[in-house]
């Protein structure tokens, strides 16, 4: 007979495998690559985002893998914008091509109608290899070879059917940089490697597990993985609702009953992201906020391990809004962590932390 878990028990789970029950002492390449990448479609978030989870997490750790080009970012999972470490890029970016170019064709193709792909690529990359370029400089170069061609459209073509990734300055704590990319390959001094999808999935389960294939392909974007997910040694399990649940045989999945902290997420955290039913962590189906900002401004909350408010800095101001009245020992545990976020966010600024009123 199939063991079910209770929604509380995948809650402690993942919490405990995403570093949330307790932070971890580990270094910030280790905890990346634990992670299975981080979001950052927000350049700042995944500092937001190690901080919460690493012990003494500093930005220039961060700042200085990605100087030293161990981590880049790039378009991987679900074609958005993630951080991961170089190994992991040259490894996963082909199992992705698929999914790029069909996003491509879905929503960028129109103004490149009798262009050819294959020169308009070879030039593009002739382009970039030069030095890094934004979308726009990329177009408007591009454009000179295919005058009667979208500019925006011929740009897109490159940046979903290449193997590209964002370059500094975006992206260290601290600076500010335009959204200038280069060939993956030439920026990392390495080939792309050829790799079996199973390999990701393993990932995916030790990050985010217990999980079903629907979760797995709402993280990776992927599709036909019932096969691969079958063919793997994995433990089975069942979810409340009777839905088929994975997991690595020796993954922990903690007792229900264990304490989860407060913790702040910065804006498009994986965590609340990484799931088709995202109930263990989101309990009320309220839909996940994805704010403009650079990650380090604004973000949601969790307590007792669910998702239960937003915050924002504006004004030297942390601003806190809980979806509902919190518990004085909830409040107090919260505020602590709050000021903690303040002294991570602006060392050399006392920030004032106000909780709203739901």
């Amino acid at each position: 007979m199939t063991d079910v878990l209770s929604r509380r028990r995948l809650n402690r789970a993942t919490l405990h495998r995403q570093y949330l029950l307790e932070r971890a002492v580990t270094p910030a390449l280790d905890a990346i690559e634990h992670l299975a990448g981080m979001q950052s479609q927000a350049p700042l978030a995944p500092y937001v985002g190690l901080w919460t989870r690493l012990h003494n997490f500093v930005p220039d750790e961060l700042s200085t893998l990605t100087g030293q080009r161990q981590v880049i970012r790039l378009h991987l999972m679900r074609n958005t914008m993630h951080l991961v470490s170089a190994r992991d890029a040259l490894d996963w970016r082909m199992l992705f091509y698929p999914l790029h170019a069909a996003e491509f064709a879905a929503h960028f193709r129109r103004g490149t109608e009798g262009v050819n792909r294959n020169l308009l690529l070879s030039q593009a990359r002739l382009l970039l290899e030069q030095q890094p370029r934004t979308r726009a400089e990329l177009g408007r170069l591009l454009a000179q070879h295919w005058p009667h061609a979208d500019p925006h459209a011929l740009a897109y073509a490159a940046t979903h059917h290449l193997a590209l990734c964002q370059v500094p300055p975006r992206g260290i704590w601290g600076k500010t940089g335009p959204a200038a990319w280069a060939p993956v390959e030439t920026w990392l001094g390495s080939s792309l490697r050829s790799t079996p999808v199973d390999g990701l999935i393993l990932r995916y389960l030790s990050a985010f597990g217990p999980a079903s294939v629907a979760d797995i392909h709402a993280w990776s974007g992927l599709t036909r993985l019932h096969e691969v997910v079958e063919r793997l040694p994995l433990r089975t399990f069942r979810a409340e609702t009777g839905q088929m649940l994975y997991d690595l045989p020796d993954a922990p999945r903690p007792c229900p009953d264990t304490p989860a902290p407060p913790r702040f997420l910065p804006e498009y955290d994986n965590l609340l992201l990484a799931h088709k039913d995202r109930t263990r962590l989101i309990p009320d189906n309220r839909p996940v906020p994805l704010p403009p900002g650079n990650g380090a401004t604004t973000g949601t909350l969790l307590i007792d391990g669910t998702w239960h408010g937003t915050w924002h800095i504006r004004d030297h101001t942390l601003h806190i809004q809980p979806f509902t009245k919190l518990p004085n020992a909830d409040r107090e545990a919260l505020l602590a962590e709050a000021a903690q976020l303040s002294a991570f966010i602006a060392p050399h600024t006392t920030l004032d932390i106000v909780v709203n009123k739901p």
